[in-house]
Order: structure tokens, then sequence, then C-alpha cells
């Protein structure tokens, strides 16, 4: 059965792949650490959409959560042709104050697991010579972030990362993409323990995700949601790096201290 994994599937960006890829008629796997949101969830797209919706409750820092994920899928005879590796969360605040168990915790999660879990999915995806895979990066990526030191490092690893295998996957039909949100509204700011930006200057879940859909399609190595995210980032490519950071520190530091 043809289905689309979803990780970080309970909420924000993951709950809107969801419920928009559903709604195109495609089956879905979803994969948090929240059950009970996972099952009103599964409940609501099966009726609503006429799809099967499944899950999986796990928390995918843990060590084994990967290898269980895949073997699980394995087992209810699932065949993933579009993976999306959402799940992730930051953390906010000068690094050496910052809890050491939790910016690990938080490698674990955004880089252990996505390389994982896109290592298990793409050997299938190979052998059929049909697949794609969607890692969620960040505008982050593109740029050391003072205040969001780990945080940004590891979406920086997750563009790379993507990117590359975009390109060694490309003669093989197998499309992989970063997809790089600037700030969006999800609760991603209070699970990183940080002040929230301006409603203004964030985009919806669903702008995001329609983005992401977009650039799919278009065979992309990556995206980035919102024409504001793009020119920011493509200005920064003219400055020096170290100008950068230091415009980068000056704001985060003022959001800290507020």
């Amino acid at each position: 059965m043809n289905t689309t994994l979803i990780t970080g599937a309970s909420s924000g960006i993951g709950e809107v792949f969801a419920r928009k890829l559903a709604a195109r008629g495609r089956n879905v796997l979803l994969v948090a650490r929240s059950e009970d949101k996972l099952i009103t969830l599964c409940n609501e797209l099966g009726r609503s959409n006429s799809i099967r919706a499944q899950y999986i409750a796990l928390d995918l820092s843990k060590p084994e959560s990967p290898a269980r994920l895949f073997a699980e899928a394995t087992k209810r005879g699932l065949v993933v042709d579009l993976l999306i590796n959402n799940a992730g969360f930051g953390s906010m605040g000068e690094f050496s104050t910052l809890d050491l168990a939790r910016e690990l915790n938080m490698i674990d999660l955004n880089v252990k697991a996505l390389v994982e879990l896109t290592h298990r999915f793409l050997a299938p995806m190979l052998e059929r010579k049909q697949g794609a895979i969607i890692n969620v990066a960040s505008t982050a990526g593109f740029q050391p972030v003072p205040f969001m030191a780990t945080y940004a490092a590891t979406k920086a690893f997750v563009l790379s990362f993507s990117e590359a295998l975009w390109e060694e996957n490309r003669p093989y039909g197998i499309k992989v993409m970063a997809l790089c949100p600037g700030v969006t509204d999800t609760n991603f700011f209070e699970a990183a323990r940080g002040r929230k930006p301006p409603a203004r200057v964030a985009q919806t879940p669903e702008d995001v995700v329609d983005a992401a859909l977009r650039g799919l399609s278009r065979g992309k190595s990556h995206v980035i949601s919102g024409w504001t995210n793009f020119l920011m980032v493509e200005s920064e490519r003219l400055a020096p790096r170290s100008l950068i950071t230091r415009v980068a520190g000056r704001m985060m530091r003022s959001q800290q201290e507020k």
C-alpha cells in the first residue's frame, strides 16, 4: 500500500502535511510522541478523505526508534513512497547556560534520526526507482544564529545533507528536497522556551506546506517558503559571514532581553 510517512505529525507543519496529502487521496502513516493527538487526527482524516490513516507513537530521539519505525512499517506491508522528516525542536539562549542533555537530544532528533530514517527508507525507493523525501530544515540553516547555535547548526546539516542526496539520487528518479521555512505560526517558540516573534512576520503552516509541495513537484533541491524569507537569504550571500553573524546576534540578543 503506497503511503506517505510524516514524522512530527501531531501539530504544526507536520499536521498540515497530513491534512493536505490526505485531501489529495494519499494514505498516511503519522508519527509523533502524542498518541492521543495521533488517534484523533487519524480518525478525522480517514473519515473525511476515504483514505487509510495509521499512526505509530514514538519518540524518535531514542536510539532504537528509527529502526522500530522502519520495522513496523515493513510489518504492516506499507510502501513508503514519500517520507517527510519533519520531527524536530529548537532551543534559545546562551549556549553555555542551556541544558546540555537537551542540546544533545536535539541533535539526536534533528540530525541522527533524520539520517537513519532517510537511509532506511531510501533503499527500497531505489529498488523501486520511485519515491521522494522532504527533510524539514529552516532558513536558520543558511547562517550561524547566535542564541540558537545548536538548532541552526542542525538545520545547516539537514540542508547540506538533503542537497547532496538530491544530486546523488536524481539519476534514479528519486526526489530529495530540503524545506526551509522561516518564522512559522506553530508552537516552535514555546517548545524552544523563547519569545515568539510578532504574528505579522510569521507564515502559516499552510503556506509552508503549499510551497513544499510545489517545490517537490518541480524537482527542487531546496525550497525557501515565502518571498520575504527568500530575499533575506539571498541578500545574506552578498555580505561577509562575520557581519551576518553579528547582525543576527544583535537581533537575537534583543529578543532575549525583552
